[in-house]
């Protein structure tokens, strides 16, 4: 992906009828402007509301599709089978999405725990961050931070499983 290409276009709210989930679809012609496939991270907004880092997943048919948690929907005042213009940017990000303070602070601290960190695969990277940040008490992103790190520590690399490192 070209990291200068930005693209908008108009796009409605779906909802995903496996899932239950609403999303936003992105065509090929969308995706080719972007240079983009399944599995890209890119830099989404909605309305020039909300922005968030999102992940283009496979729809059928040469698309792919955005979703859209229940929280931004009502963050923006969104709903079902409303029009809205969306503005898509390459994340350029390295890990496709902000690193928590408290799991930078811990691994420039834990040289092993850093190791094991950057071996995990992108999707778990992203999986550990997002548990993190969504406590919002301070001592509590801290102890869960410190917990995933010993957790991840414990297994056999390579055979992380998010799961057990959650737990």
């Amino acid at each position: 992906m070209n990291p200068e290409i930005a693209v908008s276009y108009t796009s409605t709210i779906n909802r995903l009828p496996h899932l239950g989930g609403h999303y936003l679809e992105v065509t090929p012609a969308i995706m080719a402007q972007l240079n983009a496939k399944p599995g890209a991270r890119l830099i989404c907004q909605v309305n020039q509301i909300i922005t968030f880092p999102c992940g283009l997943v496979a729809l059928g048919n040469g698309c792919a599709y955005i979703l859209l948690s229940a929280k931004r929907l009502k963050e923006a005042a969104l709903k079902l089978n409303q029009e809205v213009t969306v503005n898509l940017k390459p994340d350029l990000s390295p890990y496709g999405m902000e690193m928590p303070e408290e799991l930078a602070a811990l691994l420039e601290q834990d040289e092993v725990g850093k190791i094991r960190f950057e071996q995990l695969t992108p999707g778990k990277q992203r999986t550990l961050m997002y548990s993190i940040t969504a406590v919002k008490n301070p001592q509590l992103r801290v102890d869960r931070t410190i917990r995933y790190i010993e957790n991840l520590k414990k297994q056999p690399p390579g055979k992380e499983s998010v799961s057990r490192i959650l737990a």
